[in-house]
């Protein structure tokens, strides 16, 4: 059993390396060849495993292995990478078992001759699993975050810039937890408490989300997408850090309201759900195929009040100028906040991408601020925590537009502590248990 999914994680991971494919979506694609949930969840478990890990196993197999790993043939690296992880962090899998079945699929990919350094390699580990092969912490503090949490150098340096080390290493160490699932009612069809109640007859356990007026933590979830209530459209798929971007939004009824970078919808249909259903919103997409996802989360959840158009939001548009009551700019970011969901995203973002991100979404804040009506409200968000793309952004911004400025945000409560700043907070991952995000409230004033 266990073979069959071990070689597609392989596979996958193989894709990831080699032609930077998202994860999701090649394990959504590639798990339906397996029948069996158990090896479905294998499946998830060894590739978000290695990919959380990478680094940390990577050094562990250049201990042992007198061949450097940027030369290592892609798929037998692949191989040591799963099979290192299940020796480390699968303590339920004998390593017998796992070198065993290592030295099968290396076999069975054509790689015969190098049977035997997967084997010798993986016994070697094994034989020394308990040994740490870190790099000292006291005097190369970020090669030993970088190693110990998989995370790559520039990533830990940033952080430690934008904060400090101590909150650094909490963090990391966070990014590597196992998110919950969140999800989001539609109070156009039910309210929360009844959706609690609906998900008992199932005996799936909720509990209301800290932030979110429309949120639940689903525990222990089981294909919740597959429940009639899903299908009905009494609840969809969002974290609590996300669901805040409407909440603090806060639009009225009959409200007009752009959403300039909206797909795949989420937002659009909180903000719709918020104004109950009543008014218009135009959401904007620059990837036209994008579109549809709104379309069809719409008609799920109810909801005719949203127009799409395939739109750049770096283009301005001069028809709606002045027009608009509420806008989102919910901007292409780095996604540093979502590393615990997406650990793809470590490997495929640099120290440039957020410098270039930084000057796309101050251009799109200058462009949509232009579609507001005097006393209309932005709303700026990201999924990342980096402060060069959220208080910078936004400070320059500021500075730049004296027609706008903050506006005062409703208190968030976590523990009795508000984390309210000014016009915008900042959510933490490791501190706030949401995904790391920033939302800014903006107020045209003339």
């Amino acid at each position: 059993m266990k073979n069959n999914a071990r070689k597609i994680a392989i596979e996958i991971l193989e894709l990831i390396e080699n032609e930077k494919a998202y994860s999701n979506i090649e394990i959504n694609k590639k798990v339906k060849l397996l029948e069996d949930i158990r090896e479905q969840n294998f499946v998830r478990e060894l590739v978000y495993g290695v990919l959380e890990n990478k680094l940390y196993i990577d050094n562990i197999i250049s201990q042992f292995s007198n061949t450097k790993i940027n030369k290592i043939d892609n798929i037998i690296l692949q191989i040591l990478r799963t099979g290192v992880y299940q020796i480390y962090f699968m303590k339920n899998i004998p390593d017998s078992a796992v070198c065993n079945e290592a030295v099968k699929i290396t076999k069975n990919k054509n790689k015969k001759r190098l049977s035997g350094f997967v084997n010798g390699i993986l016994r070697n580990i094994s034989r020394n699993k308990n040994k740490e092969f870190l790099p000292d912490k006291s005097t190369k503090l970020v090669d030993y975050l970088s190693i110990k949490y998989s995370h790559p150098k520039w990533m830990v340096k940033h952080f430690i810039d934008d904060y400090n080390e101590d909150f650094t290493e909490k963090l990391l160490s966070f990014n590597n937890e196992k998110p919950p699932l969140i999800i989001r009612v539609n109070r156009l069809k039910i309210d929360r408490e009844s959706l609690m109640n609906k998900f008992m007859d199932y005996n799936i356990k909720t509990e209301r989300t800290k932030y979110s007026k429309d949120g639940l933590v689903v525990h222990k979830p089981k294909n919740i997408t597959g429940l009639e209530e899903f299908k009905k459209g009494f609840f969809t798929i969002q974290d609590e850090s996300s669901q805040l971007v409407a909440q603090i939004m806060n639009p009225k009824e009959g409200s007009n309201v752009i959403d300039v970078c909206s797909a795949p919808g989420g937002k659009s249909t909180h903000i719709a759900e918020l104004m109950n259903n009543k008014g218009s919103i135009l959401s904007r997409d620059i990837f036209k195929h994008k579109l549809n996802l709104i379309k069809q989360n719409s008609k799920r959840l109810g909801i005719d009040i949203i127009n799409t158009e395939n739109f750049d939001a770096l283009k301005f548009d001069k028809r709606i100028q002045g027009s608009m009551d509420y806008c989102l700019v919910d901007a292409p970011c780095s996604g540093l906040g979502l590393l615990r969901r997406k650990p793809d995203i470590r490997w495929n973002k640099s120290k440039e991408d957020i410098d270039d991100l930084s000057n796309i979404q101050l251009n799109i804040l200058k462009v949509a601020s232009k579609y507001l009506k005097k006393d209309g409200i932005l709303i700026y968000s990201t999924c990342t925590i980096s402060k060069k793309e959220n208080t910078h952004v936004i400070n320059k911004f500021l500075k730049d537009n004296i027609n706008y400025k903050l506006e005062k945000i409703d208190k968030l409560y976590f523990e009795g502590k508000s984390i309210l700043e000014e016009g915008h907070i900042t959510l933490l991952p490791n501190i706030h248990g949401t995904d790391g995000f920033f939302i800014a409230k903006i107020k045209r004033i003339r």
